[in-house]
């Protein structure tokens, strides 16, 4: 078994779509999952083993799937992230769009980090007048050079490591 394998982001977002369907049915068969991320059944059975291995699922042959007690507790974080990023994007009415910066963000985040996130999402519910002057600032440009970057998007970048 390949218990410390570290998962890459299809497989967070695999287990993240177990943790949303488990939470919902209880339970968890291929079928389902392939249907809710948009993939042929086979990618979803090569995704189930490889989930399998690494402890985080249990899977028997034409049975359904179960989350272990550590895929639950990663499952969570993983709905956790998603939603906290979600939110906080949406607080600071960030003007471009929310999924694909969360998507482009929560793979590479820490939870120390998302934990910041957190805070600042509950403080500036909680202190609406200081929302609105973060609000002021960001009319300014702060862009390097004052270059309108607004519209750039960065994780799609590749960097050569030379």
């Amino acid at each position: 078994m390949i218990k410390d394998m570290l998962l890459t982001a299809s497989m967070e977002d695999y287990l993240e779509m177990f943790y949303r369907i488990v939470v919902k049915q209880s339970y968890v068969r291929p079928v389902d999952l392939s249907k809710a991320v948009h993939v042929r059944p086979s990618s979803v059975t090569r995704m189930i083993q490889k989930l399998d291995e690494t402890e985080f699922i249990t899977y028997q042959k034409y049975r359904n799937i179960a989350l272990t007690d550590k895929g639950l507790r990663y499952g969570r974080f993983l709905v956790w992230r998603d939603e906290t990023l979600k939110e906080f994007l949406q607080l600071i009415r960030s003007n471009t769009s929310i999924a694909e910066q969360v998507e482009g963000i929560e793979h590479y985040i820490t939870p120390p980090t998302m934990k910041i996130f957190s805070y600042l999402t509950l403080y500036f519910n909680q202190h609406p007048e200081n929302l609105a002057k973060l609000e002021m600032f960001q009319q300014q440009s702060l862009y390097p050079e004052h270059e309108d970057l607004s519209k750039l998007r960065a994780w799609l970048f590749r960097y050569d490591s030379q």
